[in-house]
């Protein structure tokens, strides 16, 4: 296939993530204007428990099987990599239980720590915890076998059946917390549904032995380091809700929403390339995917978060109480600000594990720590909260472009006969 047939086929399958994405992203925000329906306080209940969600490795976990799934197709290693899917369901239930004994343990702790009337919404939210941990395993292994149609797909049911779940346990039967998690468990159980049975060809195979040890030492620092990115994508939420009222909680997450859409937007740029990158490298061939995809980034991005700047106040009329209105639309412009040096870091981390240049993992893992200290110490502001989140964004962008342009950048080709899978 020619250049220009690769740029235009990139451009046409991000093109369709990006749609659905917009259109999963329309449907998941849909969820938030429930908000008008159910007590502030609640809603805050809600926007911690998605935020636990949020924290989830799903990110991590599907970029290791798309990498996966992606080495497998290019070395004809299918049953190995059926193995390596069931094995990781098995294991992940297996941990799953643990923990939901373990909050069972500790229900009342929690519930009075988080401040959650029922006790049904935490359980609900552990449902949702597993789901959201099985998923990734076949989202990554769609997003692998390059079936975007079927990814983008499993994008927009997850958000439709979310919304309508929701809309209809709340306007029918109980305008509480438990009520929007029960939608929420149905939108991703859902999706995990038609990701198992779009990729049964892949899974369901007759199951070999794969080579542990290799696999553990690509699929690690894969792991920390798309943990990494997603706790400084994600966490701000999590320690709002901790430190303040449950009304500022709820109106951070109103403009969390909004402001996170900005990634949804480009971040299809960085699922095409990845498994396009891992193919490229494993096979030693030149690409412009990077500079096409992070320029495609920068464009959208910068467009995104003047608009959300200049609409913001409207969308926020549109869809929340008019007692949101002044709080969320002070606070609009900075969390826009600090996504756009993330949305950028989030392609260069993509390139980077792609090409198994695992030098950058430690300090995106010593950023999360630090993000974490400084949010513990110092939180005088939801304000503060977001310039602080803008501090270590812009920090990871200059690192990741170090080790991608600057003096540590290295040339760096792996063959196909190092990648886990071909053992």
């Amino acid at each position: 296939m020619s250049d220009d047939a690769h740029d235009k086929a990139f451009f046409r399958q991000s093109g369709w993530l990006m749609i659905s994405g917009i259109m999963s992203g329309i449907l998941m925000m849909g969820v938030h204007l429930l908000s008008k329906k159910i007590p502030t306080a609640e809603y805050g209940t809600v926007v911690k428990m998605l935020a636990v969600t949020i924290i989830i490795p799903t990110m991590p976990l599907q970029m290791v099987f798309a990498r996966e799934t992606a080495a497998a197709l290019a070395l004809g290693k299918n049953r190995p990599l059926a193995g390596l899917i069931q094995k990781t369901v098995l294991i992940m239930s297996g941990l799953w239980l643990m923990a939901a004994l373990v909050g069972l343990a500790f229900q009342q702790s929690i519930l009075m720590h988080w401040n959650v009337a029922q006790a049904s919404a935490l359980w609900l939210l552990m449902l949702v915890v597993w789901a959201s941990l099985v998923a990734p395993v076949f989202m990554g292994t769609l997003q692998g076998a390059q079936n975007f149609p079927w990814l983008g797909g499993v994008m927009i049911l997850n958000g439709g059946v979310r919304l309508a779940g929701a809309a209809l346990l709340v306007f029918c039967f109980t305008g509480t917390a438990a009520g929007v998690m029960t939608g929420v468990l149905a939108g991703v159980g859902a999706s995990v549904l038609l990701g198992v049975w779009q990729t049964r060809r892949l899974w369901a195979a007759t199951a070999e032995a794969f080579a542990w040890r290799p696999l553990l030492k690509q699929a690690i620092p894969l792991l920390i380091g798309f943990s990494a990115y997603q706790f400084l994508f994600s966490a701000d939420t999590i320690f709002v809700g901790g430190f303040f009222s449950g009304d500022e909680t709820g109106y951070y997450g109103a403009a969390g929403t909004l402001a996170r859409a900005l990634i949804w937007l480009v971040a299809p740029l960085a699922t095409v390339m990845f498994p396009k990158l891992v193919q490229s490298t494993a096979k030693a061939q030149r690409n412009n995917l990077l500079g096409l995809t992070l320029l495609g980034t920068a464009i959208l991005g910068l467009g995104g978060a003047l608009g959300l700047v200049l609409v913001g106040p409207l969308v926020v009329k549109m869809v929340f109480t008019s007692n949101y209105v002044a709080a969320v639309t002070r606070i609009i412009p900075w969390y826009a600000g600090a996504m756009i040096p993330l949305s950028l870091a989030n392609v260069l981390v993509n390139n980077l594990l792609a090409r198994s240049d695992f030098r950058v993992v430690p300090w995106l893992a010593l950023l999360a720590i630090g993000y974490t200290i400084v949010l513990n110490a110092w939180h005088p502001s939801l304000t503060a909260v977001l310039q602080c989140m803008a501090g270590f964004n812009a920090i990871t962008f200059l690192i990741c472009s170090l080790y991608t342009w600057g003096p540590l950048a290295k040339k760096y080709q792996i063959s196909l006969a190092q990648l886990p899978l071909a053992e």
